[in-house]
């Protein structure tokens, strides 16, 4: 990681329970106000103004949940040297690291960003851009907040009665969960982190099926994310740190938050003190500004407190609505290169599909699996909870096949390729789900309706979108005057365009699925083939065509 030097330390602090909070944060007479008033508040009122040759002009810029602490520091420190003139920015942390990556100028001498990650974040930006890791020298942590869930006050005593809510209680959806885009906020990614430290080694389907479920909506903001939560027809949770919530109460009359930490351990954020240009700037002057102004920061624990955060070691008590006072113990966070391995992960789940689904509805869908279910209602299960976990943002289509379906013609356009969030559309693809057994007749013919599927995704190409084809059957190609698998083969490879690229995935389950043939179909359109042995397993194998889009045709 280019010219970084990261530290950090552990507190060794306390937890607090759930029905404790409650107690302790919710106010009697039903409202939550900031106990120490503003800021404003534990500033000076004036001070003594040294004598110096010269004010030195520092510029730092800061993620904005920092900002008013920070402007509040650089304000008092400026008063009490009176040789320093501090200019604070407001900017995103995601903002500012695309300008070091890309080798640009952020006009500042100092950065506070919400993660220690960013430092490896940068490196691997500019890596893919050509460009030499950018001159950054990550110190000590100024501030830390714990990740948590934020719920509406109004549901306090609903997760009160779960007696514990944790990152297993998003992993096995017992609690909806929204998290804002882990690209650009350090706290989503620590909760992915988390989340994945918390999922069996054993089955990574778990884990890539929580980030698709929570990928289903992502907030535009943390206030987006808050405001939903609150309307939500279901307790819902914002994935957020202990900071944002008090923030989030400070102001009277506005709706409030409680801070739920996380049954099964917690990760932190923290806010590290960034030299931009690395240890040292070449101007002795500039030098002792900054190390002034890190000295000032890091002395300035009440006005960090005051804010809501923990100091930079974590410790520090906070008098805030929703939070704790004492602070908590923190798990050790995943590092730079597993965060960037998530966030790689998370890319390719969250990726928006136009996506045609073609079902194998023929006689054969009718037999009972080990189960004693009808294979057709294993599928129908599979694909119902498959559904719910698609944003809204997703286009899907929906085909039925076996032969002879409309005339001659093997396959049967019952949808239209289109966005899940019209809600008509929705219900038509749900209607079409529940009427699948009524519709079982006929053997298969999977080389026909394939071929017909890639030309139509390609017909409508979008190039913003993953554009393929979704083929699930229980046989193989059964339709005798169609054409055959090399004629199959030989068209989609002329066909093929770099341009437009349309894998084709083909999930086969049960124990009479042609594995060999549906791999050679997958691996000319760049594609994958899945086989669920057991119909059973159909749901696992649909989480993991889902997960390894990034990987095809060698997953």
């Amino acid at each position: 990681m280019g010219r970084h030097t990261v530290k950090r330390r552990r507190p060794g602090l306390i937890w607090g329970s759930i029905s404790a909070l409650v107690a302790v944060c919710l106010v009697a007479g039903g409202g939550i106000a900031w106990a120490n008033g503003s800021l404003d508040d534990i500033l000076p009122t004036g001070s003594a103004t040294p004598d110096c040759e010269a004010t030195t002009s520092l510029s730092v810029v800061v993620d904005p949940a920092m900002a008013p602490v920070m402007k509040a520091i650089a304000a008092e420190h400026d008063a009490d040297t009176g040789c320093a003139e501090t200019t604070v920015t407001a900017q995103d942390s995601a903002d500012t690291a695309a300008v070091l990556a890309a080798g640009g100028d952020p006009h500042a001498d100092v950065w506070i960003p919400d993660s220690a990650a960013w430092g490896s974040r940068t490196d691997a930006t500019a890596a893919s851009l050509g460009r030499p890791a950018p001159m950054v020298d990550f110190g000590e942590p100024v501030a830390t907040t714990p990740v948590v869930f934020a719920a509406p006050a109004a549901q306090a005593s609903t997760f009160a009665e779960k007696q514990g809510v944790g990152w297993s209680s998003v992993l096995d959806g017992s609690v909806v969960a929204l998290l804002p885009d882990p690209e650009a906020n350090g706290a989503s990614l620590a909760a992915l982190g988390a989340l994945g430290q918390h999922a069996p080694a054993d089955d990574p389907r778990l884990f890539a099926g929580a980030m698709i479920a929570l990928g289903k909506s992502i907030p535009r903001s943390l206030d987006a994310a808050l405001a939903s939560a609150e309307s939500a027809s279901d307790p819902t949770v914002v994935i957020t740190t202990e900071q944002a919530v008090a923030a989030a109460n400070a102001t009277p009359g506005e709706d409030q938050f409680l801070a739920l930490y996380p049954s099964d351990g917690t990760a932190g954020v923290a806010y590290p003190f960034v030299r931009i240009g690395g240890e040292s700037t070449g101007d002795d002057g500039l030098d002792a500004a900054i190390d002034d102004f890190e000295k000032a920061v890091h002395a300035a624990a009440d006005i960090i407190t005051a804010a809501g955060f923990r100091e930079g070691d974590g410790t520090g008590a906070v008098d805030a609505p929703g939070v704790v006072a004492q602070p908590v113990v923190l798990m050790a966070g995943a590092d730079g290169a597993s965060q960037l391995g998530i966030l790689r992960t998370w890319g390719v789940l969250t990726l928006r599909s136009r996506m045609l689904a073609a079902i194998d509805v023929s006689g054969s869908m009718a037999e009972p699996a080990e189960s004693g279910l009808r294979r057709i209602d294993i599928f129908q299960q599979a694909a119902s909870g498959a559904l719910q976990k698609f944003s809204g943002e997703v286009e899907l289509g929906v085909w039925v096949f076996s032969t002879r379906r409309d005339g001659e013609q093997d396959w049967e356009v019952l949808a239209p390729i289109s966005p899940l969030g019209d809600a008509a559309h929705s219900r038509l693809i749900a209607d079409i789900i529940a009427s699948l057994p009524a519709r079982l007749g006929g053997a298969t013919g999977l080389y026909d309706t394939t071929l017909a599927g890639v030309e139509r995704v390609r017909d409508g190409y979008d190039a913003s979108k993953v554009n393929s084809l979704l083929v699930i059957t229980d046989g193989r190609n059964e339709d005798e005057n169609g054409i055959s698998l090399d004629e199959l083969l030989a068209r989609l490879e002329q066909q093929a365009d770099p341009d437009k690229p349309v894998p084709v995935i083909m999930i086969g389950f049960g124990p009479d699925t042609d594995l060999d043939a549906m791999t050679k179909i997958a691996k000319v359109t760049g594609g994958a083939a899945y086989s669920a042995t057991k119909p059973e397993d159909l749901g696992d194998v649909l989480v993991d065509a889902l997960s390894q889009r990034s990987c095809r045709p060698d997953c």
